[in-house]
């Protein structure tokens, strides 16, 4: 069944994608933490261990049943190593040899690549004024990033973790226009259960090398924190909701919610830690929220 058009109003689906706004803001940073205790592929498969547990006993407890149409499940499973594996990859490992601010202004770019692929496929219908606002909000997080004390710096030695990001980027483009047509006829809370179930063996196989490399006792308390922040609210709730904003929003709509995650970040980091807020960032804020909504609308006919 056809889910019902949300995309001409503000509903809980948006309300749900800005929580999660706010906790991938703050998920660059813990994560960059976390991998000075981790190796980077151990982290990320057991981050993705504990949502393959979690996810299949929310969809249990909620729906009662697993099942998706049997058509779809091949392409679950390629969806899922595309968005768990390879995606998780390359963000892992390029950000491990970038700065976080470069990492989220290059993945900043997925409304971008989303609608550029989208329209070429003919999958999604982009007006005018949904590109001024895609590009509004590029220019907006490229001033509040650039214009920070740690703005982004592009040299030689992160230019190798750069290009890994900005194949995560587009992965996770492909990913949120090919799940699109799934999503519509299946529950994502189920979709996305099987994705993370059947992607894990081939995580673990990537992974097992650092698994067994990893000196486990020099993971701090804190380390295990952040491990938790990631694991069950960055992977585990996020996953669900933004299958959940492509299914009921669409996946040029749902991917603007990217570009705000820096905006987050710098915003938390003004109101709570003291640090200023340079004119120009507050002129990306500014271009950014007005870009989001301007990309989001769908005017009428």
């Amino acid at each position: 069944m056809k889910p019902r058009d949300e995309t001409r109003s503000i509903g809980w689906i948006d309300l749900a994608l800005l929580a999660i706004v706010f906790i991938w803001g703050a998920n660059y940073a813990i994560v960059k933490w976390a991998l000075s205790e981790f190796k980077p592929l151990a982290f990320t498969f057991l981050r993705f261990a504990v949502a393959a547990v979690l996810t299949p006993a929310l969809a249990w407890s909620a729906e009662k049943s697993l099942s998706i149409q049997r058509r779809d499940r091949p392409w679950v499973i390629l969806l899922g190593l595309t968005a768990h594996v390879l995606y998780q990859f390359l963000f892992i490992q390029g950000l491990a040899r970038t700065r976080a601010s470069n990492a989220s202004l290059i993945l900043a770019t997925v409304p971008i690549w989303v609608a550029l692929i989208g329209t070429l496929r003919g999958s999604e219908r982009i007006r005018g004024r949904n590109w001024l606002g895609i590009v509004l909000a590029f220019v907006g997080i490229f001033l509040l990033v650039s214009a920070g004390g740690a703005g982004i710096r592009l040299s030689a030695s992160t230019l190798t973790g750069d290009l890994l990001v900005l194949g995560a980027t587009i992965v996770w483009a492909v990913y949120t226009i090919g799940a699109r047509g799934v999503l519509q006829r299946n529950s994502p809370l189920r979709v996305t259960a099987w994705m993370l179930i059947t992607s894990l063996p081939w995580m673990l196989l990537i992974a097992l090398p650092e698994l067994r490399s990893q000196d486990w006792r020099a993971v701090s308390t804190q380390g295990w924190l952040g491990f938790g922040y990631s694991a069950v609210l960055a992977i585990t709730l996020g996953y669900i909701v933004w299958n959940t904003g492509v299914q009921r929003l669409g996946s040029a709509r749902t991917s603007l919610y990217n570009y705000l995650p820096p905006l987050v970040s710098v915003v938390v980091a003004w109101a709570f830690l003291g640090e200023s807020m340079q004119p120009l960032q507050a002129l990306g804020a500014v271009g950014i929220l007005l870009g989001v909504v301007l990309g989001r609308d769908r005017p009428k006919g």
